[in-house]
């Protein structure tokens, strides 16, 4: 069983906070294996007839457990009334300990009747971060995880299967977008799907994916916002402080896997030209892990000078993060242009292949040069 201590920490952390912690994540990202490495926990598939009749009665089950047992209620959607199991549970039981898993934001899905608010804290699961997969992955090869994405399945495969992707993406219209937002135009949902995952990391233009899909705006609207309940896509907000000249209200849309990116596209090996987009999902994986989408941005002026991502530290420090393949083939042009509205923050260069950070100067500004993994342990916010 393949470790992945990181992620334990974030769910120990999250119980020091709250008995109840909400683990999502698309499917087969790994939820499942991730609550089963908990030791001594008590295991309940929620997707069992059995089990979903042995918690028909919240209060009986419950009572029934000692003091600090750690309960896992794994596909917890899978319930008549998931929210009702859950608060009885942070309610009546806080010394217990629960997780939950789902592949969707809880608030969001139609089944909660109860957003749990002041109960819980979320964990967002994301596929494989290029710093995990050196050791527990023995996945030294940067390019087979671009082409393969961070699904462990996928990524643990000795070749690239098509079937795997095309199964996933039927499972996820089948089990998580029909059953949780009841949306019933699968062609025109999975085209606009199929969009996405090929513009990845492009700005969004409504107009034209209603023209690529066939829908209307209202309606992809709509189904990009069920995508993004579901974990499947990512809207990055542009970064703007009032002052005239930037972009102020177009998001950046990011695929969740760049295995499914590269699939859409029909790639079968990663060319020199591909690396640095791909190589921005991974980044911003690490950057949602550590740092929390509220506070992460991109930003870019009319210019079309653009910094890729953007960390809002406080008032007036922001920090500034450049993904490169080469660090060597940075041009400062737009940072520089960013510091002269923005002073305040780090400058980060992010490269793949960095072994040791170490600083670096460029048109006036200084940048630390790190891998995702040192850029991890400068990317917690403050007090966390």
């Amino acid at each position: 069983m393949i470790s992945r201590d990181y992620w334990l920490e974030r769910v120990h952390q999250a119980w020091r906070r709250r008995p109840l912690v909400w683990l999502s994540g698309v499917r087969r990202v790994g939820k499942t294996t991730l609550a089963r490495m908990l030791p001594d926990a008590i295991y309940m598939n929620c997707d069992l007839p059995s089990v979903s009749r042995m918690l028909a009665d919240p209060e009986l089950f419950c009572s029934a457990l000692d003091k600090g047992s750690v309960v896992v209620f794994d596909e917890v959607h899978r319930l008549a009334d998931p929210s009702r199991l859950l608060k009885i549970a942070a309610d009546e039981y806080p010394h217990l300990r629960v997780l939950a898993t789902g592949s969707s934001t809880l608030a969001a899905t139609r089944k909660f009747r109860d957003s749990l608010t002041g109960r819980k804290v979320e964990v967002h699961l994301c596929p494989v971060l290029w710093d995990e997969c050196a050791e527990p992955f023995g996945v030294p090869d940067f390019d087979r995880r671009l082409l393969h994405g961070g699904l462990p399945e996928a990524l643990l495969a000795s070749k690239k299967d098509p079937g795997f992707y095309t199964e996933w993406i039927d499972s996820f219209y089948a089990r998580d977008v029909l059953e949780l937002f009841a949306i019933r135009n699968r062609d025109g949902f999975l085209a606009l799907l199929r969009v996405l995952l090929r513009t990845s990391g492009g700005q969004v233009d409504y107009t034209r994916l209603a023209s690529a899909s066939e829908l209307s705006r209202p309606t992809v609207k709509a189904h990009l916002e069920a995508l993004q309940i579901a974990h499947a896509v990512h809207l990055l907000r542009p970064f703007h402080g009032g002052g005239c000249g930037e972009i102020v209200s177009r998001p950046k849309c990011y695929a969740f896997d760049t295995g499914f990116v590269t699939f859409e596209k029909g790639w079968e090996r990663i060319r020199d030209d591909d690396r640095g987009l791909l190589w921005e999902h991974l980044v911003l994986d690490t950057l949602r892990a550590r740092v929390g989408d509220h506070a992460l941005f991109y930003w870019q002026d009319k210019s079309r000078r653009e910094i890729d991502f953007v960390v809002r530290r406080g008032r007036d420090r922001i920090d500034l993060v450049e993904c490169k393949i080469n660090p060597d083939r940075f041009d400062p042009d737009a940072a520089t242009a960013f510091r002269a509205r923005y002073p305040r923050g780090r400058n980060f260069l992010v490269a793949p292949q960095v072994a040791a950070r170490y600083r670096m100067r460029r048109g006036g500004l200084v940048f630390e040069v790190c891998s995702t993994a040192n850029l991890a342990r400068q990317a917690e916010p403050a007090g966390s």
